[in-house]
């Protein structure tokens, strides 16, 4: 799209505004410098000086009004930044007036004194339109307070689709372009009304058409291409981000609903999985086998996929495997079956929230490279605990709201490279726990309200690779 005259003349004024902030400043130290006899300057010098600031200070008023005619920016702290900078040039031109008819009193010094301070607040109403209103202040804070905390999402089934997923990735990359003080090609993207609103080319959001959709178009131009969002120069959506907000587009771009409300398509379920912050594994995350092993069986995948099952390889060019049933919680015993031809290549697995029983878990027994295991939510018991005594390379165990007991556990005792268990909302009693902990001496114990003291060096072996010596 080709700009206006006016645009394409007030988009120098970022390029010119920062001569007459160099220059004037220059001339305001020579002249200073040139009261003292050791550094002292030409009158002539700093007249030439000080004239060539005033000339680019109006030059740069007017194509900051050209470019405030965009309506890109906050209408109130543009109008501010512009007074200023006409006061300003307005201040450069009386003090040149004042070098030129060689009247150096106390006005002309108070002229001196206050074109110094309005330089320097115009330059900062100059750098809140662009980079914020806290741009300086910010940098004073932590980190901590200034960086978009990504959502802890424990369950992606439950979250919202908008608020848990979309608006996250809106703010990291599109805010700072299009919210509350700056609003590039009219647009705000900081609350939903003014989101499907669109900017001054109309709607970028078309619920349900997300081909046809301004901001999906912009988003798959070349990055090189001056219509690309965001700004090449910006942090860049990844494709699984992209994927996420076709995705929503293409279910009705809704505010409201949560993730298990939509359809969810085979090619979506991993990017929603990757939301899902699991506490567990960020607190102690479960290694893989340091050796090789042969590719999946690819009907096998297939059934498990087609059960809802999602199954991704657990690295990027590894044939080992995570399965999460998340998306699939009418999973029944027979269905566990579907596992044994990958049995080799599991790794992780994630069967919380189905509806397994004591008897599927003597089928994940065969599993024997697991070192995650997810079975929060489930109708396990003891029983079904005990034939997991075969998993010796078993890292992680989930066992959170079951009917287990600490009888259960400990039948574990054999398990050497446990280090991480989550054991609260189970039958495990408080006065069970201290035995337990005996047991498990190098495990880390999850008891929600209960605290077992470990120390870090308890949970080293989580960090170190497992070689399996089958």
């Amino acid at each position: 799209m080709f700009l206006s005259v006016t645009e394409f003349v007030g988009r120098f004024h970022p390029v010119l505004v920062h001569l007459p902030i160099g220059i004037l400043l220059i001339g305001l130290l020579l002249q200073w410098l040139s009261t003292k006899e050791k550094y002292k300057v030409s009158s002539e010098v700093i007249k030439i000086v000080l004239l060539c600031g005033t000339f680019t200070a109006i030059i740069s008023c007017i194509t900051g009004y050209l470019l405030s005619l965009s309506g890109d920016y906050e209408g109130s702290l543009v109008d501010w930044h512009m007074w200023m900078g006409v006061t300003v040039a307005a201040a450069s031109i009386f003090l040149c007036l004042r070098i030129l008819k060689k009247k150096y009193g106390i006005v002309h010094k108070a002229t001196s004194f206050s074109l110094l301070m309005l330089v320097i607040i115009t330059g900062h109403l100059g750098g809140s339109l662009t980079h914020g209103s806290d741009y300086l202040t910010s940098a004073l804070v932590s980190d901590v307070d200034t960086i978009v905390k990504p959502k802890n999402i424990p369950n992606i089934q439950e979250a919202k689709v908008y608020e848990d997923v979309i608006q996250p990735l809106l703010q990291t990359k599109c805010y700072s372009c299009h919210n509350a003080k700056k609003q590039k090609g009219g647009l705000r993207m900081d609350e939903p009304q003014l989101l499907m609103k669109g900017g001054k080319n109309g709607e970028v959001i078309l619920a349900g058409k997300p081909v046809e959709s301004e901001m999906i178009k912009r988003l798959l131009l070349p990055r090189e291409d001056e219509d690309h969002m965001p700004p090449k120069q910006k942090p860049q959506l990844n494709e699984r981000q992209i994927a996420l907000i076709h995705w929503w587009i293409n279910e009705g771009a809704d505010f409201s609903k949560k993730i298990k409300e939509l359809r969810q398509p085979e090619k979506i379920k991993p990017a929603l999985l990757a939301l899902q912050s699991d506490r567990l594994e960020r607190k102690a995350p479960a290694t893989v086998p340091s050796n090789e092993v042969e590719k999946g069986d690819e009907k096998a995948i297939f059934a498990l996929k087609n059960l809802g099952a999602v199954v991704t390889p657990v690295a990027k060019g590894s044939n080992y495997l995570m399965v999460n049933f998340v998306t699939a919680p009418n999973v029944i015993d027979e269905d566990v079956k579907l596992l044994l031809p990958v049995k080799k290549q599991l790794v992780w697995l994630k069967l919380g929230d189905t509806k397994i029983t004591d008897n599927a878990l003597a089928v994940v027994a065969q599993c024997t490279n697991l070192t995650l295991l997810h079975l929060n939510n489930t109708n396990i018991t003891d029983k079904g605990i005990t034939s997991l005594k075969s998993l010796n390379n078993l890292q992680l165990l989930n066992v959170v709201n079951t009917k287990v007991t600490a009888s259960g556990i400990e039948q574990l005792a054999n398990l050497k490279k446990l280090a991480s268990m989550y054991v609260y909302k189970t039958k495990v009693k408080a006065g069970d726990f201290g035995k337990i902990r005996k047991i498990f001496p190098k495990t880390m114990l999850d008891t929600g309200g209960y605290t077992i003291p470990f120390l870090s060096s308890d949970t080293m072996l989580v960090k170190q690779p497992m070689i399996n010596k089958e």
